[in-house]
This record gives structure tokens, sequence and C-alpha cells, in this order.
């Protein structure tokens, strides 16, 4: 099982917030993303690969509040978005909250995490509209829609439709242009480390250094600004 970083989550009050906050933070303009329909959520991207993170990219995630969802379809919006105290915590300023890693056989990886005992979720098929077609995606979302370890379990992601000959075709990095950001690190402390350490184990996730401490997901970016750090800080 062959698992990496796929990509970082920033929460945003709105995405006006965001895009200001990343132009003001990391010293530049995010690309257009997409609508999730079914969470009513909306994104702007940019690329942040390096030769140790080569599938990397950034979402700065908000809720989207043009965004019309049946009262029959609604559901938990992924990544705690409908948690309180965390959009408390997003509203004073955009926050690290997450990160998603892909897989080459998300219910196998889902699989490996419930026999020790952690429930990632249900695996859903996912898509949204870019300027390249629809990009098709296979993601682990549990029923109340929590991230789990404080935002430092990753959600599971295939990129593709199950039947996909070719899903790294359709990865989204692939569309985005350089962004003069690049991700150097990544690095989690959890009061659990032991049983985190053993998850990633079990589905390949190597290269994130893991401490024993309060909650924190710390993600180190060269930028156009220098060397920055975003903290998630246990929200």
């Amino acid at each position: 099982m062959k698992t990496q970083i796929d990509h970082l989550v920033v929460m945003a009050s709105s995405l006006e917030a965001g895009v200001q906050w990343c132009e003001e933070t990391l010293g530049i303009t995010p690309a257009p993303g997409g609508e999730h329909e079914k969470y009513g959520t909306h994104n702007r991207l940019f690329k942040i690969a390096s030769p140790k993170f080569p599938m990397a990219y950034f979402e700065i995630i908000a809720i989207n509040p043009q965004a019309v969802i049946p009262k029959r379809s609604q559901v938990p919006r992924w990544f705690d978005m409908d948690d309180v105290s965390l959009q408390k915590a997003v509203a004073q300023g955009p926050r690290l909250i997450h990160f998603v890693a892909s897989t080459d056989d998300v219910k196998a990886a889902r699989h490996v995490l419930r026999t020790q005992g952690i429930e990632r979720g249900q695996v859903v098929h996912a898509s949204r509209k870019s300027g390249k077609g629809t990009l098709n995606w296979q993601i682990t979302v549990r029923e109340d829609g929590a991230r789990l370890f404080d935002g430092t379990l990753p959600t599971l992601i295939q990129w593709g439709k199950p039947d996909a000959t070719d899903p790294l075709r359709l990865h989204p990095r692939n569309s985005l242009p350089r962004s003069g950001v690049t991700l150097q690190s990544l690095a989690v402390s959890h009061p659990s480390s032991d049983k985190l350490q053993a998850a990633y184990e079990s589905i390949g996730l190597d290269g994130i250094r893991i401490d024993t401490g309060p909650a924190n997901l710390v993600a180190t970016l060269q930028t156009p600004k220098g060397l920055v750090q975003l903290q998630s800080l246990a929200v």
C-alpha cells in the first residue's frame, strides 16, 4: 500500500477571507477551485509540491453561503466544518485544520485502520467541476464528519472513479501552475502519539514526524515571504 500527503486543509470563514489571508501570510494568490455540492463547501487551491512531497497541494476551504442543499440530502460537512468551536476559531482567522493522504487502495487502507479500532468513515464518491473537466475521487467521510485525533489522522483519498485506469492523470495538482510555495515538512504531536504512529505505519504513510504532546499539526512552507509555519493548535 502506497500512501503520501495529498493536500493540506486550511479552513476560512469565507473564501474571500481565505484569499486575503493567503496573500498576506504566504505572499501568493490562490488559484480558483470549485464547489462541493454535496457538502455545501467551496475552495481555492495552489500547488506546494516538493521533492519530498511530490503530489502535495494546498486547499483553502469554506462553507459556501450560496449553496442550496435539499433537506433530504443534508449530511454533516466533512472536516468537522459544522463544529461550532471550529467555526469560532476560524472566525478569528483562517487556520490549518487537517490534511488528506492519497492512497492507491482507499478501501484497503480504511480496513487496516478498522482493525486498529479506528473508524475512518465510509468510502464515498465525490466530484467537482474544474477548468480541465470533472474531477472524481473516493474519500473517507464519517457520518458525523469528524476528522479524528484533533485533525492529525489524515482523511484518506483515492483519485479517479473506482474503475479509473490512470487516476493520477485526474489529480488536481496536475492542472495547477507552480505557486512559489513548497511544503518542506509536516509534523504532528498528540497525546495518543503511539496509536497515531501505528496508524500511519499501517497505511504506509511516512515522512511525518510524530511527537507526544498537546494536539498540533505543524506545516513548514517555503514561500515568497520566507519560511512560514502554520499550526492547527488543537482546534
